[in-house]
């Protein structure tokens, strides 16, 4: 879930790319900057209070490619940087892909099952989910042992559990009288 700082960064930067007309042009923009800067090492760099502010802003532009990501993506990492934001980087991008999502008519649907999913599966899944909530799905299926089987559904902040643990879950409260 993003954070306060990460929304209003990423609600600016959203309101900037519809203006521009260029609002999937920046989900791509945003996950360079974020691939860019997120590394273990760069960001021991970037957050190092030992180097000048200046120099962190430098090194943090120098890794992108102005031509990819504009001159407001190398901004936006400037930013990040003189303001010590870098920790929000993952929750502007999250949330940038909702407002985009959401102005383009789309849901962000994660599927997880107990096995992986063949790609007819996935396509009549994504096919049903449309159906059913009228709007274009974009689905993430991840892989989850753990639930034994069946689906678990997360749709915004809704939770769908049709998994076999949470079957046996309802069953052992139900069995010891809870």
């Amino acid at each position: 879930m993003a954070g306060a700082a990460a929304r209003r960064y990423a609600r600016a930067i959203f309101d900037l790319a519809r203006e521009e007309g260029q609002v999937d042009a920046w989900v791509e923009r945003l996950q360079t900057v974020h691939d860019a800067l997120s590394t273990p090492e760069v960001r021991q760099v970037l957050t190092s209070p030992t180097i000048a502010a200046r120099r962190r802003q430098e090194f943090a532009a120098s890794l992108l490619d102005e031509a990819a990501v504009g001159r407001e993506g190398v901004n936006l990492a400037r930013l990040l940087v003189e303001s010590n934001r870098l920790s929000a980087l993952d929750g502007i991008v999250e949330e940038y892909r909702r407002l985009a999502d959401e102005a383009a008519g789309r849901v962000r649907v994660t599927a997880t099952t107990a096995i992986p999913l063949s790609a007819g599966e996935v396509e009549r899944l994504v096919d049903e989910l449309s159906r059913r909530l009228g709007r274009e799905v974009r689905l993430e299926v991840r892989v989850e042992p753990a639930i034994l089987g069946g689906i678990v559904l997360q749709i915004g902040d809704r939770v769908i559990d049709a998994s076999v643990a949470a079957r046996l879950q309802q069953l052992r409260h139900r069995l010891s009288g809870v």
